[in-house]
């Protein structure tokens, strides 16, 4: 199917383009694919294993596709984008959301979990933006939302690579805002605070089985840190994500908006 086409100007509204959501198959990755495609939007949802970005694609078959790839393999990434062109053509709309956190004191931390954190959240961005990019510059228009997270604006004990990894994705993103900026295309990233999603609530378990907590007492730790009390949910990054790949948001790129309940200011 042709992409829809673009304005005179390189301007065009979102609806009808192309956007691809990477780690699209639940969390927030979901409620993204969701609300783009709500907006109008063709959605390609990538995911590491099929049968779950499947399973969302499923829910609406005109609007959403499903493709699998490891973000950190960039021939599985250039194999997904061609399968994503093939079903909704040029890519316009890039989110970066697929990443992975794991914790360890860092004088216990290997070095393959440094690798880990690096490859999956900072290289993983950094591959998927290189091949969709193309697109985008080819249209004049265009709009790349990286999901970093609070840890990529401060620091957390015992997440040090995940955390150098989330700043290199803000780091990355305002080089790309620059380089970008007068080619039509913006380059913004989103960092959620403590986020309702299963990562959380795993993280939770965890916090239970070593400690003795109660589920209550470990979910009150991460609420703590977010003035309102309260975690993140999913669809509130999902929502701030749809603004920044509007056309009334074209005047703001290079930015780290946070949605963290005013825990990052």
């Amino acid at each position: 199917m042709a992409a829809a086409p673009i304005a005179q100007g390189g301007k065009a509204a979102p609806a009808g383009h192309h956007a691809l959501v990477t780690g699209g198959g639940r969390g927030i990755g979901a409620a993204i694919a969701r609300r783009l495609a709500a907006d109008g939007l063709r959605v390609t949802v990538l995911g590491r294993r099929l049968d779950v970005v499947q399973a969302l694609a499923d829910e609406l078959p005109d609007r959403l596709h499903a493709v699998a790839a490891d973000v950190a393999d960039a021939g599985q990434v250039a194999a997904a984008l061609a399968q994503a062109r093939e079903r909704f053509g040029p890519v316009q709309v890039l989110v970066n959301n697929a990443g992975q956190a794991e914790s360890a004191p860092f004088a216990k931390m290997d070095a393959a979990l440094w690798q880990r954190m690096l490859d999956v959240n900072l290289t993983g961005t950094m591959l998927c933006t290189q091949a969709a990019l193309p697109d985008m510059l080819a249209a004049g228009w265009g709009r790349i939302v990286n999901v970093a997270s609070t840890a990529g604006q401060v620091g957390y004990a015992y997440v040090s690579a995940y955390c150098a990894a989330k700043h290199g994705v803000i780091g990355m993103t305002r080089s790309l805002a620059l380089e970008l900026a007068a080619k039509g295309i913006t380059a913004n990233a989103v960092c959620p605070g403590y986020t309702e999603t299963d990562i959380v609530r795993e993280s939770i378990e965890r916090v239970v089985v070593k400690t003795g907590r109660s589920a209550e007492e470990a979910r009150a730790e991460f609420v703590k840190s977010n003035p309102q009390g309260r975690l993140v949910q999913p669809q509130q990054v999902a929502d701030a994500v749809a603004w920044l790949c509007s056309e009334g948001a074209g005047a703001v790129t290079g930015q780290s908006v946070s949605v963290s309940g005013g825990e990052v200011m």
